[in-house]
């Protein structure tokens, strides 16, 4: 059990995770000090108001800080814009580009057109509904 739990340890993808998780918590203090120092104050001059985070509204003596979330908010627009652009695109533009070679094999499966399962390229009827399947 021992040799099992230290593979599973050792393997590329758990300490790929771990690294990533680390640099996620990072990033996360980098990208919440940008939008709190620099991207709302940048905001709130243009807009007016000087800090997001002390908006609120009162109901029924219950406090609602509407400024945190659009604060949060903000983060997250920033966040998902540097992933999008410094990690997806290039991952996919190297992924195309390292594909660029390869043949189309003949697919192995294909879509049933009565119930759109997916089945063997070779099958006679539907696993699914058991429609003849056309050759």
């Amino acid at each position: 059990m021992w040799q099992d739990f230290k593979k599973f340890i050792l393997r590329g993808n758990t300490v790929d995770l771990a690294v990533a998780f680390v640099v996620g918590a990072a990033f996360n203090g980098v990208v919440q000090s940008l939008v709190k120092d620099l991207i709302t104050p940048l905001i709130a001059a243009i807009g007016g108001k000087p800090n997001f985070s002390n908006l609120y509204f009162t109901l029924n003596h219950s406090r609602f800080l509407y400024g945190d979330f659009i604060n949060g908010l903000i983060s997250f627009l920033v966040v998902a814009t540097v992933v999008f652009f410094l990690v997806v695109q290039p991952v996919n533009k190297l992924i195309a580009f390292s594909q660029r070679n390869k043949k189309a094999t003949d697919p192995t499966e294909k879509k049933c057109p009565e119930c759109l399962s997916t089945i063997p390229a070779g099958a006679s009827r539907c696993a699914y509904c058991g429609v003849k399947q056309p050759a």
